[in-house]
């Protein structure tokens, strides 16, 4: 069958729910994460405007790289599937497209080659390239993890295997998968003495995206482990306490309930995963002829304004644990920000919220509405 996303059209097998039962594997709700991608690409350029090349690491039908190419990157795309290859090499040709098609382990072709930006979306936990693609990618490395249960507690001793943190299942269990992902890919890039500087990253449905500016300095490496840290968090009162550095101090009991059922989660990143002005970017850069371009200008316009706040919260279950009903969200903000709090909405829902408020002021800021 043909798809068109963008500018070009592409031949894929046919296709049965969201996926395939081919060899070679698409998946048209990811059309999502690829207009995303071609935004992030146009934002780029101008960010780094030495960036030409581009590797499409596991390119399957070889959309994302033919979406790359018509964009003016110099595209390879990788493929250990025979089937891959030669589908992606006619999905170049049919659009008039330039590119390179490698039949290769993409590990073994990114420990060879430099590539200016390197694009991961593996089945599961990028985790197994991550050491490649920090050893020669020069400028950005674009990454999707779809493992989302190991990365929020949901499947414990698989997250802890995959991303060597240990993950909790909790009522940000979104953000959590987002900050152990960040996380490990902040170690896996020190090793290769590079930092990392999350520019646009988004937790939606089954998977975590995230576009990571990369610095070859050992000191922007320091920097990186810099924003490493655990996260202290009471099952029965919600109270979370962020703690820097990669040696947790665990409370025996909560701090303010006095509860014994405190959870602790890391190392994880405690530091903003996106740059406000970069996703403002994006968003500038999103067309209409993108199939899903108004939901991706909504996420963006969240994501803009997000707080930075390590963990965000549900207002549905706080007002559970509250013992009353739920209110709108804007008039629940806006009771938070009149009372001298910071708060914003978040992209993990729409009852998830950001705010430095604590739990108490919460409740007592937004008693009346």
């Amino acid at each position: 069958m043909d798809v068109t996303e963008g500018n070009v059209t592409v031949s894929v097998p046919e296709q049965d729910g969201e996926g395939t039962h081919e060899s070679v594997f698409f998946n048209p709700v990811q059309e999502f994460n690829r207009d995303l991608t071609v935004a992030v690409l146009r934002a780029y350029r101008e960010h780094e405007e030495r960036a030409d090349t581009y590797l499409d690491a596991m390119t399957a039908s070889g959309v994302r790289g033919a979406r790359a190419a018509a964009e003016g990157w110099d595209v390879t795309c990788c493929d250990i599937d025979e089937e891959a290859v030669e589908l992606a090499r006619e999905n170049l040709a049919r659009n008039d497209l330039d590119g390179a098609v490698v039949h290769r382990n993409v590990n073994a072709l990114m420990h060879d080659d430099y590539f200016d930006v390197v694009d991961l979306d593996p089945f599961g936990t990028p985790m197994p390239f991550a050491d490649a693609a920090f050893a020669n990618t020069r400028d950005l490395l674009c990454i999707t993890a779809t493992d989302t249960a190991p990365l929020c507690g949901a499947h414990f001793d698989s997250g802890v295997r995959s991303y060597a943190a240990v993950p909790r299942n909790t009522d940000y269990h979104a953000e959590m998968g987002v900050r152990i992902l960040l996380g490990a890919l902040a170690r896996a890039g020190a090793r290769w003495d590079t930092g990392i500087t999350p520019l646009f990253t988004h937790a939606t449905s089954h998977y975590v995206r995230t576009y990571l500016d990369l610095s070859g300095r050992a000191t922007d490496a320091n920097a990186s482990m810099d924003e490493l840290g655990f996260l202290h968090h009471c099952e029965d009162c919600l109270r979370r306490d962020p703690e820097q550095g990669l040696i947790p101090h665990p409370p025996e009991t909560c701090p303010r309930c006095d509860g014994n059922r405190v959870l602790t989660a890391g190392p994880l990143w405690l530091g903003p995963y996106r740059d406000p002005g970069f996703v403002a970017d994006v968003r500038a850069r999103i067309t209409d002829d993108m199939g899903t371009a108004d939901r991706a200008r909504d996420l963006c316009d969240t994501l803009e304004s997000e707080l930075d706040e390590p963990s965000h919260y549900d207002q549905h279950r706080l007002c559970k644990l509250w013992g009353r009903g739920a209110s709108g969200m804007d008039d629940f903000l806006a009771a938070l920000r009149e009372a001298g709090f910071a708060a914003s909405r978040a992209h993990y829902g729409g009852t998830t919220f950001k705010s430095d408020a604590a739990i108490p002021e919460m409740r007592e800021a937004t008693k009346e509405i």
